[in-house]
């Protein structure tokens, strides 16, 4: 048995005082990260060196906008800045021994005027009921004289195994994810004489087929139809405008499309493996070859 972590996604439907904090801690967020990348790049180009873990937390104690944030909520930000950096520095050694075939780029700033995750971990969360309780920084409670809120416990979950949460913005919407930590019953014997071929499609979205005689066929044909009439609406949408137009009718249809093909994806995942599973014993203990190394949902969702 191993643990692994998962991640719960659940669609955060705010009413007019949870968006306006969710709005604003999330555009506290996209302003500490810029400002973090700012100090990163300016350390760089004057010193040549990186950032270590704590001196983004150091430099911008007193900062405003990490006043705006919950302390631990803060800290996350400013230390997923260091770690880019070092990961920009760590790949430059691999480009410097010849083991990476591009040069990596020094982080760049995001966009003006957006919004950015907000990570808030265990030790901050408390259970209330069937509740989480998150807290806010000082800022908040001065302003909107709030010290916290609410979000609710799914119920498939024990609040003992989250690690943390996050706040995650995205297409107009807000999305909370709860990573738990999950337990993972590995069999003791593989069989690697079993083979299960996988072969991707559009029309036939999964064509599987085994050496010990089961097989399955995944229709795609209602998410192919599905991605093609959200390509014609943009294409719709988008005629006469200009280059890179976006818009709240435009992130609505786009958001609601990638939920039904993430929903189309994990059913398919979990009806394919009950049924093999169901049809021969031995499916726990298949090799699974594919005869394409493209991404199902990416080869529906690119799909014209």
């Amino acid at each position: 048995m191993i643990y692994l972590y998962g991640c719960q996604q659940h669609l955060i439907k705010p009413d007019g005082d949870l968006k306006s904090i969710l709005e604003f801690i999330c555009s506290g967020s996209h302003k500490l990260t810029n400002c973090g990348i700012y100090y990163g790049r300016q350390w760089f180009f004057k010193s040549k060196k990186i950032i270590g873990k704590y001196d983004l937390e150091k430099e911008y104690k007193s900062n405003k906008h990490v006043s705006a944030l919950y302390s631990q909520a803060a800290q996350q930000i400013l230390r997923s800045v260091a770690e880019s950096f070092k990961s920009f520095k760590e790949l430059n050694k691999k480009y410097n021994k010849g083991n990476l075939h591009f040069q990596s780029r020094i982080p760049k700033y995001r966009k003006k005027d957006g919004l950015a995750m907000v990570t808030d971990p265990k030790q901050g969360l408390r259970l209330i009921e069937d509740n989480i309780r998150i807290p806010l920084g000082t800022t908040i409670k001065r302003w909107f004289k709030l010290d916290s809120f609410l979000i609710q416990m799914p119920s498939n979950l024990q609040f003992s195994d989250i690690k943390e949460l996050r706040i995650l913005p995205r297409n107009k919407c807000f999305y909370v994810e709860f990573v738990y930590k999950k337990k993972i019953v590995v069999p003791e014997v593989l069989n690697p004489k079993n083979v299960l071929g996988i072969d991707p499609g559009i029309n036939n979205w999964l064509s599987c087929v085994s050496n010990l005689g089961t097989s399955l066929i995944i229709d795609g044909r209602k998410v192919k139809s599905l991605n093609q009439w959200y390509n014609k609406r943009v294409s719709i949408l988008k005629e006469g405008t200009a280059q890179g137009y976006w818009d709240e009718k435009l992130a609505h249809i786009t958001e609601k499309r990638n939920r039904q093909m993430r929903d189309a994806v994990n059913i398919r995942c979990k009806n394919s493996y009950q049924s093999l599973s169901e049809a021969s014993n031995w499916y726990s203990s298949f090799w699974v070859e594919s005869r394409t190394t493209t991404r199902v949902q990416q080869l529906i969702m690119n799909n014209e």
